[in-house]
């Protein structure tokens, strides 16, 4: 699945939109367990920036 959004198309697999898609809930949820990224495309968070794909830091 490839996003036209997506600021780091290179590591796009693995990405929180695409796990989702792919029903892979578990991962998410080991991503997401300690967010301290926001994705200025779907709103979804995360605690690496490498898992969106358009992150922005939660806190400056």
């Amino acid at each position: 699945m490839k996003q036209s959004t997506c600021k780091q198309e290179e590591g796009h697999g693995g990405h929180l939109c695409v796990l989702a898609s792919e029903g892979r809930f578990d991962e998410i949820r080991r991503l997401a367990a300690r967010p301290r990224f926001i994705c200025f495309n779907c709103g979804r968070v995360a605690e690496a920036a490498t898992s969106l794909c358009n992150p922005m830091p939660l806190e400056k």
